[in-house]
C-alpha cells in the first residue's frame, strides 16, 4: 500500500474532471488528462504550491475548509467526499475505524443478527465482516456458495475466493464486475492500518498480481451494494440474482441477500432448495 494514499486520491481525482465539467477552455498542448493543478487550486481558493505539497505527501492534515473546498471544486460525490475525509484521518496517523469503539475482528455474529437470517430462509444470504470473511451463512446460501467452492476451507473468505480460485471465473461470468465491487468494498470499509488487511492485500498481490493491484490502488472506485449477479451453478443451472447488502456497522459486518431476479431463477432455486415452487418469488427492479 502506498503511504501517500491522500495526494494520490486528490491527483487521480483532478485528473478526472475534464476543463469543460469547470467551466474551462480546454487549450492546447495539455499535457495532464483533466485539470492542471493551477487550475483545481484557483477554482478551490488554495495556492498551488499548497496542493503540490498535498499531492505530493508534504502536508497530510489539510483543514476541513480545504477539504470542503477542494472537494466542491472536484466535484466528489458523497462517497467521494468520505473516502477523501478518510483518508485524510489516515494520513494524519488516524483512522476513523480503528479508535476505542471500533469492533475486533473474530467478534463473531450477534444472536439478533444469527436471527435475522434464520428468518431469511430459504433465501440465499450471508454475513461478512469488513474484509470478507464468511462469518455466518443461510441454508439458502450454502446450497448456492458450496457446490463452487465458495465455502471449502475453515474460513472462507469471498476475495481470496475470487482471485485464487479457477472456479470463481467460471461461476461468476461477469467476474470484472464481482472484482471490482469487492475489492472496492474493500478499500472503503476496512482499516487499511489493520495488520490483517495489510496480510491479506501481500496476499493476493502475491498471488494474483495486477488483477488485484489494479483494482486495489484505484481510489475512486466505489462498490455497489445493490444490484444483479450473474451465476453459473453448476446444479442449478444460470442464475440471475439481485442482491442487496444491509450494514451491522456496531461490528464491522454486512449482511449481503441474495434474491432471484426472473422467474426462472426463482424456480432454479426452489429446485436447488428442494422447495415447492413459488417459494421465492422473483423480485422485479424498479425502472
Amino acid at each position: 500500500m502506498s503511504d501517500n494514499e491522500l495526494g494520490t486520491f486528490l491527483r487521480r481525482m483532478r485528473e478526472s474532471v475534464t476543463p469543460a465539467e469547470v467551466g474551462l477552455p480546454a487549450g492546447t498542448r495539455r499535457r495532464t488528462p483533466g485539470l492542471r493543478r493551477a487550475e483545481l487550486a484557483t477554482l478551490a481558493g488554495v495556492s498551488v504550491e499548497y496542493l503540490t505539497r498535498l499531492e505530493q505527501g508534504r502536508d497530510r492534515n489539510p483543514s476541513v475548509q480545504v477539504l470542503g473546498a477542494l472537494a466542491d471544486a472536484l466535484g466528489l460525490s458523497l462517497r467521494e467526499r468520505m473516502m477523501l475525509r478518510r483518508l485524510t484521518k489516515e494520513a494524519d496517523g488516524g483512522d476513523p475505524l480503528l479508535c476505542a469503539a471500533a469492533p475486533a475482528r473474530g467478534s463473531g455474529v450477534r444472536p439478533t443478527v444469527r436471527a435475522v437470517l434464520d428468518r431469511m430462509e430459504p433465501a440465499p444470504a450471508v454475513v461478512l465482516d469488513w474484509v470478507g470473511d464468511v462469518l455466518a451463512h443461510t441454508g439458502g446460501y450454502a446450497r448456492l456458495a458450496g457446490p463452487v467452492g465458495l465455502l471449502d476451507g475453515e474460513r472462507p473468505n469471498l476475495l481470496r475466493y475470487l482471485f485464487t480460485d479457477a472456479r470463481a471465473r467460471v461461476a461468476y461470468p461477469d467476474w470484472d464486475r464481482v472484482a471490482d465491487d469487492l475489492v472496492a468494498q474493500l478499500r472503503q470499509e476496512a482499516p487499511l492500518r489493520d495488520p490483517y488487511v495489510h496480510d491479506l492485500a501481500d496476499e493476493l498481490t502475491l498471488t494474483a498480481g495486477a488483477a488485484f493491484t489494479d483494482r486495489f490502488s484505484d481510489l475512486g472506485a466505489a462498490a455497489r451494494r445493490v444490484g444483479t449477479q450473474l451465476m453459473e451453478h453448476p446444479e442449478a443451472g444460470p442464475l440471475r440474482l439481485l442482491h442487496e447488502t444491509l450494514a451491522v456497522p456496531e461490528e464491522g459486518q454486512r449482511i449481503v441477500v441474495h434474491l432471484p431476479a426472473d422467474d426462472a431463477t426463482a424456480a432454479a432455486l426452489d429446485r436447488l432448495n428442494g422447495r415447492r415452487p413459488g417459494a421465492l418469488r422473483a423480485v422485479r427492479r424498479a425502472v
